[in-house]
């Protein structure tokens, strides 16, 4: 930086005096200093949005934040055998725990809008919650949205139903949420029965769908519910009591599986779906579910969405010939023109 200066002093126009020359420098310097800093404060992640089509379904991944989840909550598997898994897997990792995303979907069929899940809100902390203002960057109102399809009713699932001040953030939506887990999280007498750690989370889930009870806008749906052509609620129950995975039909024999909570620790669970979640109600069944999905997302090639994938979590199941499965993200990809079809095979 000197040399340049003394370059510009040395060689400033005949008609310039010395002192004037001095601002210039110190213009220069002072430049030289700010410019930096304010790029520097400004280097921020972009709003966490994806698009991807799937046949005639318009989906959009929203990003609410990561959360924290200690290597202490994998079960049924040896230390020797989650290092080996974890091992240049480059997961990010805190004292707290592997980052782990949380993700809410957006999906645009004929004129419905339907969001399923809706993130944390104010319900864990100021690094999630994120999901409403990502839907607005996506260009999308949230009273647009008609439908809310909850997988299950934990907080980081259906505290997203609430904007910040506590009043319903999709004011036009009917919300569903299957009745095993609305009998069981919305029941004061189930409450008392849990373990302690886990007693907060029904406070949280009864104030999420108060006011669209209030409104008669708050649903519970059984096995024998239909909802509208093309969507069906396949009942993967295990991490809750009325866990639920929704299926999309997307035409052109495309489809997308939104399946919620089947796997936490992407880096192990699709290699070893035996490993289970220390909040899985009944890991058993919660293994034997994500096996059961796993083997039939990857035998029939359909897209799947993930609540806890890397974002945008949207991508394919692969059956490995060592064993286990692996996950295939989605291709950063621009969105083909009308008409256009892509195939994934």
């Amino acid at each position: 930086m000197l040399s340049f200066m003394q370059f510009l002093i040395n060689h400033r126009p005949s008609r310039l005096p010395s002192w004037r020359m001095a601002f210039v420098v110190a213009g220069i310097v002072i430049v030289s200093w700010v410019v930096p800093a304010v790029a520097a404060s400004s280097f921020q992640q972009v709003p966490g949005v994806y698009r991807q089509l799937v046949g005639s379904l318009q989906v959009t991944a929203l990003f609410d934040g990561v959360v924290m989840l200690p290597r202490g909550y994998l079960h049924d598997l040896s230390s020797a055998s989650l290092e080996s898994l974890l091992d240049r897997r480059y997961v990010p990792e805190s004292a707290k725990g592997l980052q782990t995303a949380v993700n809410a979907y957006l999906v645009h069929w004929g004129e419905h809008w339907t969001l399923v899940d809706t993130g944390t809100a104010n319900c864990f902390g100021p690094e999630l919650g994120q999901v409403l203002d990502n839907l607005r960057s996506a260009g999308q109102r949230p009273e647009d949205i008609d439908t809310v399809l909850l997988t299950h009713a934990h907080p980081d699932h259906l505290c997203g139903l609430l904007d910040r001040e506590g009043h319903m953030a999709y004011p036009n939506a009917t919300v569903w949420l299957s009745a095993e887990d609305a009998d069981y999280w919305l029941n004061p007498e189930a409450q008392t029965k849990a373990p302690e750690a886990m007693r907060g989370l029904f406070d949280m889930a009864r104030r999420a769908v108060a006011p669209y009870e209030a409104a008669g806008r708050f649903k519970r749906f059984t096995k024998d519910n239909k909802f509208a052509p093309g969507i069906t609620a396949l009942s993967s129950h295990g991490h809750t009591p009325g866990h639920t995975s929704w299926f999309f039909e997307g035409g052109d024999g495309q489809y997308l599986l939104i399946w919620g909570d089947i796997v936490h620790y992407h880096a192990v669970q699709f290699t070893n779906p035996t490993a289970s979640f220390e909040f899985d109600s009944d890991r058993q069944q919660a293994i034997a579910t994500r096996q059961a999905l796993l083997a039939r997302a990857a035998e029939q090639g359909w897209w799947v969405a993930g609540a806890h994938l890397p974002f945008p979590g949207l991508g394919h199941v692969r059956v490995e010939q060592s064993g286990g499965y692996r996950w295939v993200p989605a291709e950063f990809s621009p969105i083909p023109a009308e008409n256009e079809a892509v195939q994934h095979k």
